[in-house]
């Protein structure tokens, strides 16, 4: 009997172990020393009767409805609203921040203030301040805000290089504007590679982020921030596993920038380039699929003027080793303008190296705003259209197209979004929005129709099926 008493002794101290071994972490001391430091902040549009187009239907509108904006009316479930019967009408959206100075200082996402016309910042003290933003990059989502005061609590930053797979982090923010929300996951991955999102190397996690919280710090255990709460992946527009952060050291090299010029400079090279397969790599007699291929190279771009060319493999930037293609953006973004560096290529089995003088990326494309009295009526795919005008064109590099002003139904599903440009239907080049809604309504319903799209300086394919 004494034995089994001691096999039970010892089965119990070891069970306490294992216990105590895989504990949660505890973040009551994280959520108190923080919170003070996270900010919530209100975005407020004023909407003018007659305006063609929502403050928040330009081309990051999606994004906006993705990455936790506000429902707005003309959205997916949201009803229209009359705007002859409301002369003048405040939109609200909500997000979070942080204060990276303690004079004023604040960090959230470029998505939640771009379209504002007054930005307010409140404090966990409930003391409230009108923002003045000092600067927005769309190409990473970083904004940089002032608000007049002193002596405020910041936060400390981590190095997101050092974040394991796995670690736990949290978020704390102001979802669905309940300030003050702390959640808490587990890094999912890092470097993640977004569609349209080239300079960012994403922290992904499985923290609870809904809307607004976006713009929101997520801090390691050490109560450090290592990223800003950007996205999600969603099918519902609310948190569904899959959340987004911008690596810290990124958005503060963006925040520093728009500081100091009101803007980003970044290097340029002008090529597009796209992952290595491997049937890619068998076919271009590589041994693994490191690198990044260059699918093409834009004309007088410092990249032809280098003497690079489609088909060639940079595996080496700077003698920065190009592990995947999506390390090659980040690397010449980081790089100054006329800089000349050492580009090491692979051209058909062999290897080359060129010396190359960046350029100075071009600003992004100025948001071609539909300026029409008339509203346009709704196609059947949910589309609103205005043919360019000379302006546009020159703009678009002489492209012809029709600009999306409104997007409703089946295009929001397929991913259309006001500010893109159609070029062709079916690999046919639009004439006139007239002639664009005659060819629809030739086509049967339930077929797909092939758009093909301009959006921040590239095309892409987007398939949109016929409902109706």
């Amino acid at each position: 009997m004494n034995f089994f008493v001691k096999v039970f002794f010892v089965l119990s101290v070891m069970l306490s172990h294992i216990a105590s071994a895989v504990q949660l972490p505890d973040f009551t001391i994280l959520a108190e020393e923080q919170s003070d430091k996270v900010v919530n902040i209100t975005s407020i549009v004023e909407q003018v009767p007659n305006q063609q187009m929502s403050p928040f239907h330009d081309e990051r509108m999606e994004e906006f409805f993705k990455r936790f904006g506000i429902p707005l009316p003309g959205m997916p479930g949201i009803p229209p609203q009359n705007q002859e019967q409301v002369p003048q009408e405040r939109v609200n959206g909500t997000g979070s921040g942080f204060i990276v100075e303690s004079d004023g200082y604040i960090i959230t996402n470029a998505h939640v203030v771009a379209q504002a016309d007054t930005v307010m910042v409140k404090l966990t003290d409930k003391r409230e301040f009108k923002a003045e933003i000092l600067g927005i990059d769309r190409r990473t989502d970083v904004a940089l805000l002032k608000i007049d005061a002193k002596n405020l609590p910041n936060v400390k930053f981590g190095d997101p290089d050092k974040v394991k797979v796995g670690a736990w982090v949290a978020a704390i923010g102001s979802p669905f504007g309940l300030e003050n929300t702390v959640t808490v996951g587990v890094v999912s991955a890092k470097k993640r590679a977004l569609p349209q999102e080239d300079f960012v190397p994403f922290i992904q996690t499985d923290v609870a982020i809904n809307p607004g919280n976006s713009g929101g710090p997520l801090f390691n255990t050490d109560g450090e921030v290592i990223g800003i709460n950007s996205q999600i992946y969603s099918r519902t527009g609310g948190y569904m596993g899959l959340s987004f952060a911008i690596p810290i050291d990124v958005a503060m090299n963006v925040a520093n920038q728009l500081k100091e010029n009101g803007r980003v400079i970044r290097g340029w090279l002008g090529i597009n380039i796209q992952q290595i397969t491997e049937d890619l790599s068998e076919s271009f007699g590589m041994t693994d699929t490191k690198g990044a291929l260059i699918a093409g190279v834009g004309k007088d771009s410092p990249a032809q003027n280098g003497g690079l060319m489609a088909g060639d493999i940079i595996v080496k930037f700077n003698n920065k080793q190009i592990m995947t293609s999506t390390d090659l953006p980040k690397f010449v973004g980081n790089t100054k303008p006329n800089t000349t560096v050492p580009i090491e290529i692979l051209r058909k089995g062999k290897k080359v190296t060129l010396s190359v003088k960046i350029g100075e990326m071009p600003s992004q494309d100025p948001q071609v705003v539909a300026k029409q009295n008339k509203k346009p009526s709704v196609n059947r795919l949910g589309l609103a259209l205005r043919e360019l005008t000379d302006k546009d064109r020159e703009q678009l590099n002489g492209r012809n197209g029709l600009l999306v002003t409104e997007v409703k139904g089946t295009a929001v599903t397929a991913g259309i979004r006001a500010g893109d440009v159609i070029l062709a239907i079916n690999n046919s080049a639009v004439k006139s929005v007239q002639s664009f809604n005659n060819d629809l309504r030739k086509i049967p319903k339930g077929k797909t129709v092939a758009l093909l799209v301009y959006r921040n300086g590239d095309t892409l394919y987007v398939p949109v099926k016929i409902t109706d």
